[in-house]
């Protein structure tokens, strides 16, 4: 899976040649892999429009799929995809140069969603909703006009396991974020291969490769975002208890539709008994 010097990627020129980045990197390709083909992510000949906010998870995921593709184990076009929202501040350079010195094949689009969101979201409230929105908007609207058929999110596991805290909590149901969701419109799927994988790992390959990360801070800090809070509880979790989130997360991939209360997902009221049998009949 690693490479010698003469047989590598751009994307990991550089690379640390420790053995405990290596055993990061061959985890982070193995779970990538895993989730693409748990969840049936592959289509032969198909275009998949990688979106990149420049932030690690996005780096940590173009580098897990070009891995892939570089040793043949994902017979997918991708395109490398970044929408500048016209935050104040966005250094809008920095991927276009990163994407073409790394050879890899991109477009960046700009879209002014970041006055559209200030504009409709009252002071105090926070922009995340609309602004994710008015995103995946134009995202799909760039999938299509370059004929791919997926858009691919780099939403890790702690993104999946807040989420669904975050809907325990907040919204009153049992749903996550899937690794593999079709559009409301039908044409288009959106997929997550970073599913399995751990923020942590992403933070850590991320930063070993040096990747120029462009934060996600440009709208202001907004403190006390539910995100923020459900993070911090998993964090104090994962303190006491190391390893409860691979724990928790398991949990998802292991539902019991009998042993929870949604009769559309368990038929309770067609539930019988086997008719009693005698053990022991009179003569």
């Amino acid at each position: 899976m690693l490479d010698e010097s003469d047989d590598i990627h751009p994307l990991f020129s550089g690379a640390p040649n420790t053995t405990e980045f290596k055993k990061l990197r061959k985890r982070i390709i193995r779970e990538t892999r895993e989730a693409i083909d748990r969840y049936g992510m592959i289509e032969r000949g198909a275009r998949w429009l990688v979106c990149l906010s420049g932030g690690k998870d996005s780096y940590t995921l173009l580098a897990a799929l070009t891995e892939l593709k570089w040793r043949g184990l994902l017979p997918v076009d991708l395109l490398a995809c970044n929408l500048d929202q016209g935050q104040p501040g966005f250094p809008a350079t920095v991927l276009p140069e990163f994407l073409s010195k790394m050879g890899v094949e991109h477009r960046i689009e700009y879209q002014d969603t970041y006055s559209i969101v200030m504009d409709k979201v009252p002071a105090g409230r926070t922009y995340c909703a609309l602004c994710s929105r008015l995103r995946r908007g134009n995202l799909y609207r760039i999938a299509r006009e370059e004929g791919c058929s997926a858009v691919v999110l780099g939403h890790h596991r702690d993104d999946i396991l807040e989420t669904f805290f975050l809907n325990l909590f907040h919204g009153g149901k049992l749903a996550t974020m899937p690794p593999k969701l079709l559009n409301d419109e039908g044409d288009l799927f959106v997929y997550r291969p970073l599913a399995h994988v751990a923020e942590a790992d992403c933070e850590k390959f991320a930063t070993a490769m040096n990747y120029p990360i462009i934060p996600c801070d440009l709208c202001g800090s907004q403190d006390g975002l539910q995100r923020q809070q459900i993070k911090k509880l998993l964090d104090e979790w994962e303190t006491r208890t190391p390893g409860r989130r691979g724990k928790m997360f398991s949990a998802l991939m292991n539902a019991r539709p009998s042993h929870l209360l949604d009769p559309a997902l368990f038929d309770f009221a067609g539930l019988t008994r086997s008719e009693q049998v005698e053990t022991n009949p009179k003569d």
